[in-house]
């Protein structure tokens, strides 16, 4: 392929995590420049000056600059977006599943950040962190209070230097610090396991460059234990994208060869392409087809696929695909809709925009942007219904979003006062012990929908939701 697609974003954290994501398409610059508008140039020129001279106090060049790039940027749409020069290194570590820091997975409660799991191998896990495990203070700087960004910013930072963690551990009611020597920490974003004789259970947490090659590894694993597999859950709840190329392949790896994937439209010519599930729209420069030691039964083997509203542009690609070709049954609930490529630029050696540049679609032509993957069984996450999934955002709730080109999407007078209503759940069950708690780790033997995922591989029967509805596009406006 003459370009490389990545997919790459922003995903909020917490007990239940909602997602946006972005997909870039690098591409060359245009040809032509469009022509300047003068009289708005002229304008952006005086308010520059008046602001120089007249403003309370000096205001840096250069953050003027950079703040009216940004703001012209970001006015467009959620995804668009001007990086400076931390902002663009994170952007690129979020692509490549490999970042500088201690090695946890975390969340936040009662204002502390509680260790979720500590990454096996991982400086952390080495120093005897647990799961549960409370951290209070990073260095001298109490968590009370802070954000969980601002708490893995103070986390991370260059290789071999330290960082403190004052750690309460709850079941020995004691608290002691660790001083733990910051190492790059690659990032496992595929778990599997035989959940039951004959059937296979495989999560992808996020479509990162090692995703494939662990998605080949993990089911060579399962097949080695299940040679007779009779059914799999590839499960893409909460997955909120990652890199282009890993959703292709993983498409790929089910589908029929040569069969169309994806495709992508916007004004720029490289933006009009067509995908398939074929070696050279998937393998890296260099490298020989990552799918070649799979299984020739993962290509029939039955499938379920798990998505909810969490799960967003390169895992409804894959959801979208599998759905169209009919060679897995969807079910969950409607996912995000994040259905736009970005575009991403360099502004100069360590700073860029990401621009939106067009649409995606599946196989069948239908537009994912601001409507989503519509399950071909509507799930509910417990067996008590959706009692949290109010709390997800979709992109058809961000401000600014882009429309499908298909129908707008409508507005739902109901949703915020369920996220309400949700919002005052959560925090009762966060006080409460986890084996008491309502929503279960996926994958474990209560995880609701895998049990309705694996019924259905079985021929038994489903329940069904007998609440959740699609969302309906409005009609075209002429």
């Amino acid at each position: 392929m003459g370009h490389k697609l990545k997919i790459a974003g922003w995903v909020s954290v917490g007990v239940m995590a909602g997602a946006l994501t972005t997909v870039s398409l690098q591409t060359m610059a245009r040809g032509a420049m469009t022509p300047l508008p003068l009289e708005e140039i002229q304008q952006l020129s005086a308010v520059f000056g008046l602001i120089k001279t007249d403003y309370v106090e000096p205001v840096d060049d250069k953050k003027l600059i950079t703040d009216a790039i940004s703001g012209m940027v970001s006015s467009l749409d959620p995804h668009s977006q001007y990086f400076d020069k931390k902002s663009f290194k994170e952007f690129r570590e979020g692509t490549t599943g490999r970042f500088v820091g201690v090695g946890i997975e975390i969340t936040q409660e009662d204002g502390l950040i509680k260790i979720v799991s500590p990454i096996e191998g991982s400086p952390a896990f080495r120093a005897g962190l647990k799961t549960n495990d409370l951290i209070t203070k990073i260095d001298d700087t109490a968590v009370k209070g802070l954000s969980l960004n601002d708490s893995v910013k103070k986390m991370r930072g260059e290789p071999n230097t330290k960082v403190t963690l004052t750690i309460f551990r709850k079941e020995e009611n004691r608290s002691f610090p660790v001083t733990i020597t910051r190492e790059e920490i690659k990032t496992q974003s595929v778990k599997g396991k035989v959940v039951e004789p004959g059937y296979a259970w495989i999560r992808l947490s996020q479509f990162q460059d090692r995703t494939v090659d662990d998605f080949v590894r993990k089911v060579e694993e399962v097949y080695k234990l299940e040679p007779n597999l009779k059914g799999m859950v590839l499960d893409l709840r909460n997955d909120p994208g990652g890199l282009l190329d890993a959703a292709v392949a993983i498409s790929a790896a089910f589908l029929p060869e040569n069969v169309t994937v994806v495709t992508t439209n916007g004004q720029l010519a490289d933006s009009k392409a067509t995908y398939k599930a074929a070696p050279e729209f998937y393998q890296r420069r260099g490298g020989g087809d990552p799918l070649r030691r799979l299984p020739a039964a993962l290509k029939a083997v039955p499938l379920v696929v798990l998505v909810n509203e969490g799960s967003a542009s390169a895992s409804e690609i894959v959801a979208g695909a599998l759905q169209d070709h009919k060679r897995a049954t969807i079910m969950g609930s409607q996912t995000f809709g994040k259905g736009s490529v970005q575009t991403v630029r360099p502004l100069g050696p360590d700073t860029g925009i990401k621009l939106t540049t067009a649409r995606y679609y599946t196989p069948s032509g239908k537009s994912i942007q601001a409507k989503g993957i519509v399950p071909d069984v509507m799930i509910d996450e417990s067996e008590e219904g959706n009692i949290f999934a109010a709390l997800r955002l979709r992109e058809a709730d961000l401000d600014k979003h882009l429309a499908s080109g298909q129908g707008a999407e409508q507005k739902d007078e109901t949703r915020e006062k369920a996220r309400d209503e949700a919002r005052k759940l959560l925090e009762e069950e966060a006080k409460k012990p986890i084996a008491d708690r309502k929503i279960p780790e996926f994958g474990n033997d209560k995880d609701f929908q895998l049990v309705q995922a694996l019924n259905q591989l079985k021929g038994r029967s489903v329940l069904v939701s007998k609440t959740l509805t699609e969302r309906k596009e409005e009609k075209k406006e002429n």
